[in-house]
């Protein structure tokens, strides 16, 4: 499908050296800052006490991270179920036990609604979160290795390898973002990131399925335009598809509420990302690599030749 055709070769890859330098310098900072720095993990891997509390009406969960803000500046309230249900996770408190932050949040909750009532009270260990957060890690680097296995078998191995640097390039930059920015690291952001890793694969994917057709259909012609061509010919259905996916994500982002806050902008952070790696990273590493028509077009070999000759 083809919202709208282009009839001139727009040259991308003639920015690619400008364009490399700034990604490999973002890169590196990202990766520096992840290590120096570390991540604001959420309760989830940090442990902490989880409650369910239950309102007689719909519950305003803005205004009661406003009233528990006396508790700890990092509580999180989201909805679960119905609108009157409510979960609140506040992280360890040095000196107190489970219990006596329970007690503290239900007295803000109550002075502001008597007929809030706890529903049940949870804590979270830090052993707990260190296993979430070990088995995060488990999950993004099997998900990387199924990748590259992947590419490898759809792909010569110099398209796979562009690939595999390219989606490595996003999830380290969304995640070097929120080290930076000091952004809250949850569950549901670990799961955008795994999704972008979909997302982007799939973009660099269909680039290089059309590089591979125009290596077989055009005769003659470099490498470099080739390649100008393939990504020229795939912006109609890059417009289409992101544009749409943009609507959803920020759609989250600006109407799902905090609940959705971070997961929908690092899904948009990440689908951004991923149109810019498969052109100007993906597709520039596999003309750094030298990839040629051979690569891709096998010669014929001379009893084929002979089997076609009438």
């Amino acid at each position: 499908m083809e919202f709208f055709r282009i009839h001139r070769t727009i040259p991308f890859m003639h920015y690619r050296h400008v364009l490399n330098a700034i990604s490999l310098a973002s890169f590196i900072v990202a990766v520096y800052w992840i290590f120096t720095h570390g991540l604001s993990l959420s309760i989830e891997f940090t442990g902490g006490t989880q409650m369910e509390v239950a309102y007689p009406t719909a519950a305003n969960t803005e205004q009661i991270r406003e009233d528990l803000s006396t508790v700890s500046k990092e509580v999180l309230v989201q909805n679960f179920g119905t609108s009157r249900d409510v979960v609140i996770r506040v992280p360890t408190k040095e000196g107190q036990t489970s219990g006596q932050v329970a007690a503290e949040v239900m007295k803000v909750l109550q002075a502001k609604d008597p007929d809030v009532t706890l529903k049940s009270t949870e804590f979270v260990g830090p052993q707990v979160g260190d296993e979430l957060a070990r088995d995060g890690g488990t999950a993004l680097a099997l998900v990387v290795f199924g990748i590259m296995v992947y590419l490898a078998l759809r792909f010569e191995w110099k398209f796979a390898v562009s690939a595999i640097i390219a989606n490595l390039h996003d999830v380290v930059i969304v995640i070097g973002i929120f080290s930076v920015m000091k952004w809250e690291f949850t569950l549901p952001v670990l799961a955008a990131i795994l999704a972008v890793l979909g997302y982007s694969v799939n973009e660099s994917v269909i680039i290089f399925d059309r590089v591979r057709e125009h290596f077989r259909k055009m005769r003659r012609v470099d490498t470099i335009e080739i390649i100008n061509s393939a990504i020229t010919a795939t912006i109609s259905r890059t417009v289409i598809t992101h544009t749409s996916t943009l609507c959803m994500t920020l759609s989250m982002f600006f109407f799902g509420g905090p609940a959705l806050h971070y997961f929908s902008l690092a899904l948009t952070i990440g689908i951004l990302l991923s149109v810019y790696s498969s052109v100007f990273v993906a597709a520039a590493i596999a003309i750094y690599l030298h990839v040629k028509r051979e690569d891709l077009v096998k010669p014929m070999k001379k009893e084929e030749i002979g089997d076609m000759v009438p």
